[in-house]
This record gives structure tokens, C-alpha cells and sequence, in this order.
């Protein structure tokens, strides 16, 4: 994982980094609720030796300091702790007490301080008082004994002085403890989540696992769940340019085998397929293209559903003969888009799609049509939309950005090579907005600019197009005029 990957990974999970910290911070706080308090007292002795003169002041002072550093250790001795619970009267243990005096020695000084750290605020300070009093005393019953003038001499200089407040629990130690605990949980889940997440985040993995071009970058906008078409408020949205982009590169994928037929399908559901299906349809015949929308997802269709038009009577109809193709063809819209819905769900859409009859009917559209865009179901679940691809020019596979996993990605695009049916590339739907932000605009052309683009003058005419030259084409309305059908301003859809 590189650097990017990481803040990827960050981004991704900065839920599971609070909730760890939040988690760390409520871990210190138990701590420090169940805790038991601890108060300390301090007393502070002075190591003096009366028998040094000016001439070996020097030397005197530094052998103050040698026997301050052995000091430090007697104040954890069975005898201190047996003298202090005699002087004291206190029904301790001296185990227990010798465990709770300890000493330190300030550098290049000859004081000597005690601490005494005890559950009770009273009984350390009393145990305390008992150090100062019998200390002195042993010290000097072991380094004066026998002379008759004492070498060292031991004096209270500060305390015994005592708290109420705690010494321990450290709170705020204990916090953050917690909050760097949690932040380290935290940060490792998100990565082992990072490395875990196969799914396809961007373009460049999506090129990598498929090996082959990427040519649609669809960006997510929360207004198609109310507005799943780009025409009217959505006409010159982000989203909008993106299904154009889309447009453009299937007429350029191979100028000298042009598609014309053209399945949209994905890997699982869920992904997008059939609002890009019916939303491709839709620019090409903003272009002027003269274009036939194929519902042939016989199992959970949705494509008619966007454009509000009845599914009742449609293609499973015609290829068991029970109508004609012209009987159910229908036009949506003021472009002249014509759509054929899927009819009455039948219980076998594998063997109608895959059936003489739907060959002929395929065959006999193309010379009708500019462009057919036949949405189909997923790949993996079914195979509809492998036998169908068979009888297209390509397909266009779709794959939803943090969703399609690449074994996913892989197994579809294996059932469309196992039929040897040609993949025309592959399209990035529901892309994170952010990584649009920097194609609002180009020295000052924006895709809000009430301008036509060269896509669209080159558009203007399907006919022309394909015939090497840029006619005229029909004159577009004003963005001002276009409006959606009645039945397109739904205040909700059923989910692709």
C-alpha cells in the first residue's frame, strides 16, 4: 500500500477511528472510576556532617552525598518499617508499610526526601511522621555508633506534609492512554479493511483488472433517486456530460467496426446498468441519432420505469408471436426516442432471448435504427445478457465504484468471452463527486456554459456522422425549452 492507499483507507474508516477513540476514552474513565485512590505524604531530610571543616568542606560535602544515595535504600527496610509500626501503634503490617515508603535523592544535593503512598490520606501522613521521627535514629545507630562525635546527622527540613487529593488514578494519563489505544485499533482495522476491500475504486484499478478501456467515468448524484434522467433540471449536470463522454467514446471505440447494437449489462445487480442503459439512450437521441431502447431484462425490469411508460405488452409478446414489433414500439420524449419494453414477465427469458425469433428481430431493427441499447440483466446471476450479447455488436459492462468487486468484475467478463461476444469497455458508475471538482471548468468553459459542445454539433446528426461529414442535423432546443414528460417527474424510483 502506498501512501494514498493509506488516506484512502482513512477516509474510508475514519467511522471505526472514532468509535475506537470514543472507545479509548470510555476505557480511561472506567479505569479511573474503579481505580482505588492512592494519597501521598512527603517528608524531606537534610544529610548534614558537623565534624567537616573549611579544609575538607569538599570532601565532606561529597561523602554527605555517597551515603544521601544508601539512605534511599534504608527507607525500604524491614527495620524502618518494623521501627515505624512500633512508633506508631498503627495495626499494619510492616510488609504492607515497607512497601509503601520510598525514597529519592535530588542530583548533586544532600537532600533526601520520603514518600509515603497509602489508600488513607491519614494513615500515610501518620506513617509518614513516623519516618521522620525514626529515621533519624537509625541512621545514626548505624553510622555514629561507637564515636564520639557523629559523622552524619539526618534533619527534618520539610513536612511530613499530606494531600486529599489522589496522586493516583492518573486521570488524564489514563485517557489518553486509552485514546492512543484505540487510535492504534483503530488505524489497523481501517488498513486490514483497505486490504481486505477488493471492490473497484477508481480507474486505473479498474483498468488493471480488466486489461482492457475505460470509457465511461459516471459520477454519483444523489438527485437520481428523484431525477433519473438528464433532461430537464439534470440536462447540463455533471452526470449529464459524463453519459455525452460515454456517448462519444462507444462511436470512436473502433471506427472501422462501429457499434450498433449494444448490450448494457453488469456484473450483479445493483450496479447502475439500467439507468445507463435508458440515460445512454437518452443523449444519443439528443444527438439527433435515431435510437430504440431494448428492455430485455425479463426478470427485474426497470429501464421503462425511469421513462414511466407500461411494460404490459412488449417483447417477450412479440417473440412468441402473439404481436407485432410495430404493435408495441413506442416513442418516449421530443427527440423521437423509441423504446421497447420487456412485456409479460415469462418463466423462461433465457431461451426467448436466445431463440430464432430473436435473431430475426434483432436483424430486422438494425435497419431501422441509428443506434439499439438493449439493457439486460446481470451477468453473473443469469446468462440472458451473455446469450444476448452474442447477437449485438458489444457490450458495455458496468461496474459501481466500492461495490464490484474484481473477482466479480473478472467472472462476468469470463461469461462474456466464454460465448465470444465482443466487450466494448467497461464504465465507472456512482464515481465520488470530489474527483470531479477539478473538471468544472477549463479557462473559463465550464459545463454549465449555455454553449454548444463539439460533441454535440458533431452529434446533430447520426447519419452524417457515420458518413464521414457534419451536416446541418436538426435544430436543438433551447435548454430553457426542454422539458421532461409529465411522467418522468416521479417523486421517487424503484431502485436499478
Amino acid at each position: 500500500m502506498d501512501l494514498r492507499s493509506y488516506l484512502r483507507a482513512l477516509r474510508k474508516s475514519w467511522w471505526v477511528l472514532l468509535l475506537f477513540v470514543v472507545l479509548g476514552v470510555a476505557g480511561g474513565m472506567f479505569r479511573n472510576a474503579q481505580a482505588t485512590r492512592i494519597y501521598a505524604s512527603h517528608v524531606t531530610f537534610y544529610v548534614s556532617t558537623p565534624a567537616a571543616t573549611d579544609a575538607n568542606a569538599l570532601s565532606a560535602d561529597q561523602f554527605a552525598q555517597r551515603r544521601t544515595n544508601s539512605y534511599v535504600e534504608l527507607l525500604s527496610s524491614d527495620r524502618l518499617a518494623n521501627a515505624v509500626v512500633s512508633q506508631t501503634g498503627l495495626s499494619v503490617s510492616p510488609g504492607v508499610i515497607k512497601g509503601e515508603i520510598s525514597g529519592s535523592a535530588q542530583p548533586n544535593t544532600v537532600l533526601l526526601k520520603a514518600t509515603v503512598k497509602d489508600p488513607s490520606p491519614s494513615r500515610a501522613l501518620a506513617i509518614a511522621q513516623g519516618v521522620a521521627t525514626t529515621f533519624p535514629t537509625m541512621v545514626d545507630g548505624l553510622d555514629n555508633r561507637g564515636l564520639r562525635t557523629s559523622t552524619v546527622v539526618l534533619n527534618v527540613v520539610s513536612g511530613p506534609t499530606t494531600s486529599h487529593t489522589p496522586v493516583l488514578p492518573r486521570k488524564s494519563l489514563n485517557i489518553t492512554f486509552g485514546v492512543g489505544i484505540g487510535l492504534i485499533i483503530g488505524l489497523v482495522l481501517a488498513v486490514l479493511r483497505e486490504l481486505r476491500d477488493n471492490t473497484v475504486r477508481n480507474i486505473d484499478a479498474l483498468r488493471a483488472a480488466t486489461d482492457m478501456g475505460v470509457i465511461g467515468d459516471i459520477p454519483f448524484d444523489s438527485a437520481a433517486k428523484n431525477e433519473p434522467l438528464v433532461v430537464g433540471s439534470q440536462l447540463r449536470g455533471k452526470r449529464a456530460e459524463a453519459l455525452r463522454q460515454l456517448r462519444t467514446n462507444l462511436q470512436f471505440v473502433n471506427p472501422d467496426r462501429p457499434a450498433k447494437v449494444i448490450v448494457v449489462t453488469s456484473s450483479t445487480a445493483g450496479e447502475g446498468k439500467s439507468m445507463t442503459s435508458t440515460n445512454l439512450a437518452v443523449v444519443f437521441a439528443e444527438a439527433g441519432w435515431h435510437v430504440l431502447l431494448i428492455e430485455a431484462d425479463m426478470r427485474r425490469p426497470r429501464a421503462m420505469d425511469y421513462l414511466g411508460i407500461e411494460r404490459a405488452v412488449g417483447l417477450t409478446n412479440v417473440l412468441i408471436g402473439q404481436v407485432s414489433v410495430d404493435e408495441v414500439l413506442q416513442t418516449w420524449g421530443s427527440d423521437g426516442l423509441h423504446v421497447l419494453p420487456s412485456g409479460s414477465l415469462p418463466p423462461n427469458p433465457s431461451e426467448l432471448l436466445n431463440s430464432q425469433n430473436m435473431e430475426e428481430l434483432i436483424a430486422n431493427l438494425r435497419t431501422r435504427f441509428d443506434m439499439i441499447i438493449i439493457d439486460t440483466p446481470p451477468l453473473l446471476p443469469v446468462t440472458d445478457a451473455a446469450v444476448v450479447s452474442v447477437l449485438a455488436d458489444g457490450a458495455v459492462v458496468v461496474v459501481r465504484h466500492g461495490k464490484t468487486s474484481r473477482a466479480q468484475l473478472t467472472a462476468a467478463l469470463q461469461s462474456l468471452d466464454s460465448v465470444g461476444a465482443r466487450v466494448l469497455g467497461t464504465v465507472l458508475n456512482m464515481s465520488p463527486r470530489k474527483r470531479w471538482r477539478a473538471r468544472d471548468g477549463y479557462d473559463g468553459y465550464g459545463y454549465y456554459e449555455d454553449l454548444p459542445t463539439a460533441d454535440k454539433v458533431a452529434g446533430h446528426s447520426g447519419r452524417a456522422l457515420r458518413n464521414g461529414r457534419v451536416g446541418r442535423g436538426k435544430r436543438q432546443k433551447p435548454a430553457a425549452d426542454t422539458e421532461s414528460s409529465p411522467q418522468d417527474k416521479r417523486a421517487s424510483v424503484p431502485k436499478d
